[in-house]
C-alpha cells in the first residue's frame, strides 16, 4: 500500500503518516505541503525511510492528479473546507480513494461554514455535493469523509449502539479537553489543540439536530447535560452541550427520532463562553473603535489565543460518551483516551490520526466495498468494524461498549 497524506505537515496530518509506517502495511507514505523545510521538519518527526515529501500547491489540479496517480490512497489533513473541496475534485478524476478527516459530509455542505468552498455556477450547494457524489460513484472511487475522532470514530461506535438495539433516538457526548491539572492553568478550562477560532465559531452558528424526527435548527451550545463520568477508570464531573460535529447522522440515520451532537468540556466553561456572548465579544460584525473598523471575535482571539496555547507539560483528553436508545435498550460507549507523551502527540492527535490512519489501510485493502461520498457509519461497519476497532486497540485507544 502506498498512502498520500495531504496536510502532512500539520499536527494531524504528521500523526497520520507516523501511524500508517509505525504499524506496518504502508510500503511508502508521501506527505504533501507547500513548504520544503516544513516538509523537511515532518519527515525527520516521522523519522521513517518511507515517508516521500512532495511540494505542491494543490491548486495545481493538474500536478496533483499526476501525484495522486502514483498512490493506492489518499488521507486529506486539511483545516479549511475550500481546500478540502479542490483536492475530492481531483481524486474522484485521478480515480484516487480517499479519507477526508474534515467536520463535513460532502454529499450535503454545511451552509453555514462554507469557508471559502467555491460552488459552481447554477448549483446550490446540495446540488453540488450530488454531483460530487455521483461522479466518484461513475468513477468507483471512494471517500470517506469525517473520518477523525468527531466526526469518525464517534460515528462508527454510536452507528454500532445503534444497530445493536435497534435504536430511536441517540446522542453522541465527545470533546477534546485539557487534563484536569492544564485545565487549572487556563483561562475557560480550555486549551488549544486545534483552530481555537474554528471552536469559537460553532459556538455561534445554528445547529441541524433530528427532533421528533424532523431536521430542526437550533442555537449552538444548547441542550447542555452535566453528568459524573465513571468509566476507562476515571471520576469526574463534566459537561457538554449541542455544536455542530456529526452532519452526515442527519441523513443516513433519517429513521432516528431524535439526534444531536454535544461537545464535552469541564465544568464553568458553557457559563464562561455565556459572558462572552452577551458581551458581544464572539460577533464578526465589525464595529467602530477609535475610528478603526474592529471585529470583536477577531480582538479577542488575538488576546485569549496566547493564553490557550499549552504550556510545558500541559496533556489533554479525547473523551466519548455516545448512547443508543430503543427496543427496551439502551446502548452506551465511553472512551478516556490521553495524550501519548513519549512521542509527544497530543490526544486529539493521536484519536484522530488513528482513526484515519486505520480507515485509510480497510479502504486500500478493499475491506470496505461502498463507493461515492460514504459516510464513516456505513463505510466501517460488520467485519470493518471488528478490524478497525482491534487496530485501534493496539495503539492504546480503548472504546467500552454496554448495553443494558
Amino acid at each position: 500500500m502506498k498512502a498520500l497524506v495531504f496536510g502532512g505537515t500539520g499536527r494531524i496530518g504528521s500523526a497520520v503518516a507516523r501511524d500508517l509506517v509505525s504499524y506496518g502495511g504502508a510500503e511508502a507514505v508521501g506527505i504533501v505541503g507547500r513548504s520544503r523545510p516544513s516538509l523537511d521538519r515532518a519527515q525527520q518527526w516521522i523519522g521513517s525511510e518511507k515517508v516521500v515529501t512532495h511540494v505542491l500547491d494543490i491548486a495545481d489540479a493538474r500536478k496533483a492528479r499526476a501525484l495522486m496517480q502514483e498512490y493506492d490512497v489518499g488521507i486529506i489533513a486539511l483545516p479549511d473546507r475550500r481546500g478540502s473541496y479542490k483536492i475530492i475534485e481531483t481524486a474522484i478524476g485521478a480515480g484516487l480513494d480517499v479519507v477526508d478527516i474534515l467536520e463535513e459530509y460532502h454529499r450535503r455542505p454545511d451552509p453555514y461554514e462554507t469557508e471559502g468552498l467555491e460552488v459552481p455556477a447554477g448549483m446550490s450547494l446540495d446540488e453540488y455535493g450530488e454531483s460530487l457524489h455521483k461522479r466518484a460513484l461513475d468513477g468507483g472511487v471512494t471517500l470517506i469523509d469525517g473520518m477523525g475522532f468527531a466526526p469518525g470514530l464517534s460515528n462508527v461506535t454510536l452507528a454500532e449502539g445503534i444497530r445493536k438495539v435497534q435504536a430511536t433516538s441517540a446522542v453522541a457526548r465527545v470533546g477534546g479537553i485539557p487534563s484536569r491539572e492544564a485545565a487549572a492553568r487556563h483561562p475557560l478550562q480550555y486549551m488549544i489543540t486545534w483552530s481555537f477560532e474554528h471552536v469559537l465559531r460553532e459556538y455561534m452558528i445554528d445547529v441541524r439536530t433530528i427532533q421528533n424526527g424532523k431536521i430542526t435548527e437550533v442555537k449552538a451550545t444548547s441542550g447542555r447535560e452535566s453528568f459524573r463520568f465513571l468509566e476507562c477508570e476515571q471520576d469526574e464531573e463534566l459537561e457538554c452541550a449541542i455544536t455542530p460535529g456529526m452532519p452526515s447522522f442527519l441523513y443516513t440515520r433519517s429513521c432516528l427520532k431524535s439526534f444531536s451532537e454535544k461537545t464535552v468540556r469541564w465544568p464553568g466553561h458553557w457559563q464562561a463562553i455565556d459572558t462572552l456572548k452577551e458581551c458581544g465579544l464572539l460577533e464578526t460584525e465589525t464595529v467602530n473603535f477609535s475610528g478603526e473598523a474592529v471585529s470583536p471575535r477577531d480582538f479577542f482571539l488575538s488576546l485569549i489565543e496566547p493564553r490557550l496555547r499549552p504550556l510545558p507539560g500541559d496533556e489533554d483528553v479525547c473523551v466519548m460518551w455516545n448512547t443508543a436508545w430503543g427496543n427496551e435498550k439502551k446502548a452506551d460507549c465511553f472512551m478516556w483516551a490521553g495524550a501519548d507523551s513519549g512521542s509527544g502527540i497530543s490526544a486529539m492527535a493521536r484519536v484522530t490520526g488513528s482513526s484515519a490512519a486505520v480507515a485509510a489501510r480497510l479502504l486500500a485493502k478493499g475491506e470496505i466495498k461502498e463507493k461515492g461520498i460514504v459516510a464513516p457509519e456505513d463505510a466501517i461497519k460488520d467485519d470493518a468494524y471488528g478490524i478497525f476497532m482491534q487496530e485501534l486497540e493496539k495503539r492504546g485507544i480503548v472504546v467500552v461498549e454496554t448495553i443494558k
